[in-house]
């Protein structure tokens, strides 16, 4: 009897035990149907928790059924969940909700950059692509060509150009360039609808080991939405003859199944004096599915075209002089035309409680023609300096990632191993020399580009009490191919390049309040194909950018953030591009130093303040004192708004701030800073809204991009300038403008 009743005990004991051990699994979605990244799942009896990854995925393990958990995330209704079965997967969506600060909490494996992104996202919706750059602290943009051009960039003592120091991708997908025929790294994100961006994340400094070429100033990742809960129309118009109207249509949207497509259609005449004739095309489709077994699949496709006229940058001299206004051109023949057509899978599974796996697949069909005159009548005094840039471009590539951790069921540590490939095939990149664009005289480069880059990563997240250490490793390879389509025979040159890139960061959580970080790591900017064929034996093939930051995060109120940062980045090649002689021109080694801060405050319920302030110290550091400075470097930026919500009504007022910066070298010619003020208000009542934009709302008189530039001009008699001048070439910021919109909700 005694022995049975003990047999009965240990069989009792060892089920309980197996009982016990099981681990739920599931996803954290919203009401679209897309992943909430960074979700808290509580265990309420005992209080062990797991947090959702970047596919929303969870393991929580010891829970048995019968037991309650809570699950919570800044901007949703927090929800209570009965555990009623272990077998599989759940699906658990949580409704938005206001944004509570309150709600947020440092944690080890929660980034507070996401999710801080994600509330300014929601408290500032954008409605341009140009606005989308702007939600990156201390990131600004300039315009230059009509719209339609892809903006300049600064961030963190950086004129980027176009994206030589700043990784951008879309889902997955890269936005830059490689060996452009415009300059390295262009990115043109006027692809994306700005309604259906999701998520922003971002990081500065070269501490990524996923994040490859040009990630040295920093990356950005777009994530689209996964899902639509309603489906909305909206239409705006306004100053310059604006029209922009966007199309949001729900097609399915049930647990395990998603479908939406988007459509936007903008055309403006803009403020100059010789229309820009501007109109952009953007279509949008997406599919998700997730299949019993746990993997999900998204197809996304989409399909962009654009084109204008621009005005071009004006000499100072010729407005001063009265010849033309701030608006006028010496050449309104510029402008362009370009399109991409994307297509990208991706897929996720989690194939154990330790074991997850993400592939991404993308192909994408790219044309580009710009023509541009930077010098009017510089090089050829009879027909002027116009010139065209074009190519035809096909880009590749694929990516597989595997995270082994024991995070997911509450361990200390994580391991992270990716590898992937790029192939970009631009046909006909060429420089030409033209006249009213529509005539060549001359060609300077015209050739077909192959450019393959190899990569293979690994992250490795080691979790000691309150610290987290990440190391990281990455490894790029890269192959070159040009064909120069000028010379009489078929001889391509090629050249194999590699660099390696480790990282090493430390994040120190004293507790929910306070976060301390070291980052330290190496990255990396590739050049121009063609340049690196012609000085295959010199450094500027795959420069290298080092660089360190220590900073914090801290919730100083419970609903009062603020983050800062001390950084230093030095790169071993600084590149500008000379877009006349078609060639990216290695400049030499820099350093930047600085510091960043942001500060995010909720007054109220319904009054969200926030704001960016960064100093930056860049200089050459190979040029003497006093001529060492660097080119249009930002030295101090401020942006900042307040925003409001309440009983239908929402709105914001937002300002940013560009001091002045050194034009040339010696800091003898001055690019004008300047403050520029914006409002924006809407009110829903029903299925409606209504509202209103007004950009540059106090009619400031800026300058939104200025190049120190050699030119001559033909005066206003038709007589030619003398000599060359050299001085300040601008393009004028927009003047005071206003755009009301109405939108319907279905």
């Amino acid at each position: 009897m005694v022995k049975k009743l003990l047999s009965t005990f240990f069989i009792t004991l060892l089920f309980s035990s197996y009982i016990q051990a099981q681990a739920l699994k599931g996803r954290i979605l919203d009401t679209s149907g897309s992943p909430i990244i960074g979700a808290y799942i509580i265990h309420t009896t005992s209080e062990h928790h797991a947090h959702t990854n970047e596919s929303g995925y969870f393991v929580l393990p010891e829970v048995t059924k019968g037991d309650s958990l809570q699950i919570s995330h800044v901007g949703y209704e927090t929800q209570a969940y009965i555990v009623d079965n272990l077998s599989k997967e759940v699906t658990i969506r949580l409704k938005e909700s206001a944004i509570e600060l309150g709600e947020v909490i440092f944690s080890q494996d929660v980034n507070p950059v996401s999710t801080l992104s994600r509330i300014d996202l929601k408290t500032n919706p954008v409605n341009t692509s140009q606005d989308i750059l702007r939600k990156v602290p201390g990131l600004f943009i300039g315009q230059h060509a009509g719209g339609g051009k892809a903006e300049q960039i600064f961030l963190r003592g950086f004129d980027i150009d176009h994206g030589t120091d700043i990784n951008i991708s879309v889902d997955g997908m890269p936005v830059n360039m490689v060996s452009h025929a415009h300059g390295q790294g262009y990115s043109d994100l006027h692809f994306i609808i700005p309604e259906t961006v999701e998520r922003i994340d971002f990081d500065k400094g070269p501490y990524n080991a996923d994040k490859g070429n040009f990630a040295t100033a920093g990356y950005v990742n777009f994530q689209t939405k996964r899902g639509l809960d309603k489906s909305s129309v909206s239409v705006q118009g306004g100053s310059f003859n604006s029209i922009r109207t966007v199309g949001l249509f729900n097609l399915v949207n049930k647990v395990n199944n998603n479908a939406y497509i988007a459509a936007e259609y903008l055309s403006s005449d803009g403020p100059f004096e010789s229309s820009q004739n501007f109109n952009r095309l953007n279509l949008m489709g997406r599919y998700g599915v997730t299949f019993d077994d746990g993997s999900d699949f998204s197809l996304i496709a989409s399909h962009f075209t654009s084109k204008w006229d621009a005005s071009g940058q004006i000499p100072v001299r010729a407005v001063e002089s009265g010849q033309i206004t701030n608006f006028g051109a010496l050449d309104d023949t510029e402008g362009g035309y370009t399109s991409r057509s994307n297509i990208a899978l991706n897929h996720s599974k989690m194939i154990n409680d330790r074991l997850f796996i993400k592939n991404n697949a993308y192909f994408s069909k790219y044309d580009f023609e710009l023509f541009s005159n930077f010098t009017f009548f510089l090089e050829d005094s009879v027909n002027g300096d116009q010139i065209r840039q074009r190519e035809d471009r096909a880009l590749f590539g694929l990516e597989s990632q595997l995270t082994y951790s024991n995070t997911f069921s509450g361990g200390d540590y994580a391991l992270q191993f990716g590898v992937g490939l790029r192939s970009d095939d631009s046909r006909g990149n060429e420089l030409a020399g033209t006249k009213n664009r529509d005539s060549v005289r001359f060609v300077t480069q015209r050739g077909d580009i192959t450019e393959a880059n190899y990569y293979s990563y690994v992250n490795f997240d080691l979790f000691i009490n309150k610290w987290r250490i990440n190391p990281g490793l990455r490894v790029d390879y890269f192959n070159f191919l040009y064909q120069d389509d000028l010379t009489p025979e078929y001889d391509p040159k090629s050249l194999n390049a590699a660099v390696l890139s480790p990282k090493l960061n430390f994040i120190y959580t004293a507790n929910e309040k306070v976060q301390l970080f070291l980052k330290s790591g190496i990255g990396f900017h590739s050049n121009d194909t063609r340049v690196v064929l012609e000085r295959p034996n010199n450094e500027s093939i795959l420069p290298r950018g080092f660089g360190v930051d220590v900073g914090g995060n801290f919730k100083l109120m419970p609903r009062l953030i603020v983050n800062t940062a001390l950084w230093y980045l030095r790169l071993e090649q600084e590149f500008v591009y000379v877009g006349d002689a078609g060639i990216v021109e290695p400049s030499g080694k820099t350093g930047r130093r600085g510091v960043d801060l942001g500060l995010r405050w909720q007054a109220s319920n319904w009054l969200y303040f926030d704001g960016d302030f960064t100093y930056s110290y860049a200089r050459s550091l190979e040029d003497p004192e006093g001529n060492n400075f660097i080119p249009l470097a930002p030295r101090i930026t401020t942006t900042g708004g307040l925003s409001l919500e309440k009983d239908g009504f929402a709105g914001a007022l937002r300002a940013r701030y560009l001091q002045d910066r050194p034009a040339n070298e010696d800091n003898s010619v001055i690019a004008e800073g300047y403050t520029v003020v914006d409002l924006n208000a809407s009110y829903t009542f029903n299925a409606i809204t209504v509202g209103f934009f007004i950009e540059n709302l106090l009619d400031t008189d800026w300058k939104e991009t200025q190049f120190d530039t050699e030119s001559r001009i033909r005066l206003a008699d038709g007589s030619l300038e003398p000599s060359p001048v050299s001085e300040i070439h601008f393009t004028p910021g927009t003047p005071f403008n206003f755009r009301g919109f109405v939108k319907f909700t279905f």
